[in-house]
């Protein structure tokens, strides 16, 4: 398996990628990811690619810690998506590895998600609000707001998270409560 980032080429297999990975939020995920690299030109967007085929997609977009002291420039893991027929063979979990060791090379001190508090432990991410950290929205369930702390982080890095305006433009902060 080869991580690399994305050719403007793959724009569309990522695309692919993301709507097959999230069923049917897919479609908004996917704009969500168009949308980040028009808004974020700095955006990290790495592939994976198995026997010659692109099989996963990770993001890391720019976002800022509301710090007591001042505003911090943080990085958020938006989204991850792997192709169904490479699931559950690790390839997610290298996608993460190789994007934080880009992160931590690039001086980033902390990345965000909002995801699965089953899986992303396994790379070093922990709930946000047990480590001092507060969630930009109160819809995002507290075990699915986590962080990981890398080497340029310093303890009075604490504070709120604020997402850029393009995940609240496109309605991509925590769950909607579709009977509202």
């Amino acid at each position: 398996m080869d991580i690399r980032p994305e050719n403007d080429d793959e724009h569309d297999v990522v695309l692919d990628i993301v709507r097959q990975a999230f069923g049917r939020e897919g479609a908004v995920v996917a704009e969500l990811v168009d949308a980040l690299r028009r808004d974020d030109p700095d955006a990290v967007s790495l592939v994976a690619v198995e026997a010659g085929e692109v099989a996963g997609h990770v993001m890391f977009s720019r976002s800022l810690l509301d710090a007591p002291r001042q505003l911090v420039d943080v990085q958020v893991l938006s989204p991850l998506a792997v192709r169904p027929a490479y699931q559950h063979k690790g390839l997610g979990r290298e996608l993460i590895r190789d994007g934080l060791a880009r992160m931590d090379a690039q001086g980033v001190p902390l990345v965000f998600l909002e995801g699965d508090p089953g899986y992303y432990p396994r790379s070093g991410f922990a709930p946000g609000g047990d480590l001092g950290f507060r969630k930009p929205s109160l819809r995002i369930p507290d075990a699915a707001f986590q962080v990981v702390r890398l080497a340029a982080y310093e303890p009075w890095m604490t504070g709120t998270l604020v997402y850029s305006s393009t995940f609240w433009d496109l309605d991509c902060v925590g769950l909607r409560d579709p009977a509202a």
